[in-house]
């Protein structure tokens, strides 16, 4: 992606680092904070067993040698009921950028979606995309090494998803409901109109869908979108994007002077004013995220910003695209082609900054031929980017909407 909206996705999880902005307007970004979630403890022994529910970690590897960490909540505190005949129905709950499964376990226990899901009797799989904290491990490559972090988005949707979709059917023997946020929602959109989780997918949840970003208000990513002409990688000359390195976060605050431009609040700016943010949530978000993405994942964020269409990564000259696609320009992922008859939940806010309106309203537009009755869609009004998975009003509003309409899915 030609690095134009590099930030747009950057904010997507930096949503995060806003709150650290309460203290001061420049630099927000390369500040340290301590992880409360190291890589020898596990996210199932920090914020899982905790209290009280049965957590196991396992690892699954793609076809391409990846090795990814999940956690499994198999029950609620008290056992949970059954939501489908003798075996629960097992849930897979995939993350946004930047971050990783921690992300959905920041909340209470009564506030967090893998808790209230394993409280209403289904069987809870997190996810951890490669690059992240847990999922830095491969077959023959080392993070150290560039060809680590060769892969965009694209290989999100073509090998991570398949992966944990083959190993959460291998061990429950049972289709999946799905539930994405952010670049979650992305890779879950482009993998099922590719047909990849045919025969194992039940329903889908999209929380703030990602698909197009042309509309997005974010200051800052609006800046990067316009700030850039060639390879990010190039730019800065590495291929782990490591918001809290010291070149992504020279890279950061060299955006903050842009004309315009406020990180003063960085949350909002880049987010959109988030209704419902508990302080000592964000807090401890911020001991935990952000996490390394590929830059050249962030480079195809900046291409769906600039280019305004769903298309697989752009090599920036037509035999290098010759070469990989077999055409002078990416291949588009077609929404359309999504099964008309696969039950999907849809919420989005009326003050999300990065899933804007009117490109929600693209996406819903590209969804017109989905069957009566298998597409619900909700919309908040005063909701933005990070109110759907650190909101302290999500369960009241989402989360028991995202249960029933999984339990009238069965």
């Amino acid at each position: 992606m030609a690095p134009p909206g590099l930030l747009s996705l950057c904010v997507l999880i930096l949503v995060v680092m806003p709150h650290r902005a309460y203290g001061s307007g420049r630099g927000p970004f390369g500040r340290k904070n301590g992880a409360a979630t190291t890589a020898d403890s596990g996210i199932c022994a920090t914020s899982v067993t905790i209290y009280g529910y049965k957590c196991e970690e396992h690892e699954v590897t793609t076809q391409d040698g990846f090795i990814l960490n999940m956690q499994r909540i198999p029950e609620g505190r008290v056992g949970g009921n059954s939501t489908g005949g003798n075996k629960k129905q097992p849930v897979l709950i995939q993350h946004g950028v930047l971050v990783d499964g921690m992300t959905w376990l920041l909340n209470s226990p009564e506030q967090n979606l893998p808790m209230i899901l394993a409280d209403n009797g289904f069987d809870v799989w997190i996810a951890n995309s490669r690059g992240t904290r847990f999922s830095r491990k491969h077959a023959s490559l080392d993070p150290s090494q560039p060809d680590f972090w060769n892969w965009s988005w694209d290989e999100l949707v073509t090998y991570d998803l398949p992966a944990v979709f083959d190993f959460v059917f291998n061990q429950t023997g049972q289709k999946i409901h799905y539930i994405g946020h952010s670049q979650g929602t992305l890779i879950g959109l482009a993998s099922f109109s590719e047909g990849h989780q045919a025969g194992k997918l039940k329903s889908a949840v999209f929380l703030s869908p990602i698909a197009y970003l042309s509309h997005m208000t974010t200051a800052l990513g609006v800046v990067a979108a316009k700030a850039f002409v060639g390879e990010i990688t190039t730019l800065l000359g590495i291929a782990e994007f490591n918001p809290k390195g010291k070149e992504v976060t020279v890279f950061l605050n060299s955006l903050c002077n842009y004309p315009g431009v406020d990180c003063y609040d960085l949350l909002n700016a880049l987010t959109g004013n988030n209704c419902c943010l508990n302080l000592s949530t964000a807090n401890i978000f911020l001991k935990n995220e952000p996490q390394s993405t590929a830059t050249k994942n962030m480079v195809h964020f900046a291409q769906t910003v600039r280019d305004g269409v769903l298309a697989k990564y752009n090599y920036g000259r037509p035999d290098y695209n010759v070469m990989h696609y077999g055409e002078d320009t990416p291949p588009l992922y077609n929404i359309s082609n999504i099964p008309h008859d696969l039950p999907i939940f849809m919420s989005y806010g009326g003050l999300d900054a990065l899933s804007d309106v009117q490109d929600v309203q693209l996406l819903l537009d590209h969804l017109k031929f989905h069957d009566v009755g298998k597409l619900t869609v909700q919309y908040i009004k005063n909701y933005a980017h990070a109110d759907f998975i650190m909101g302290i009003s999500a369960k009241d509003i989402v989360y028991n909407q995202v249960v029933q309409f999984f339990k009238n899915h069965q």
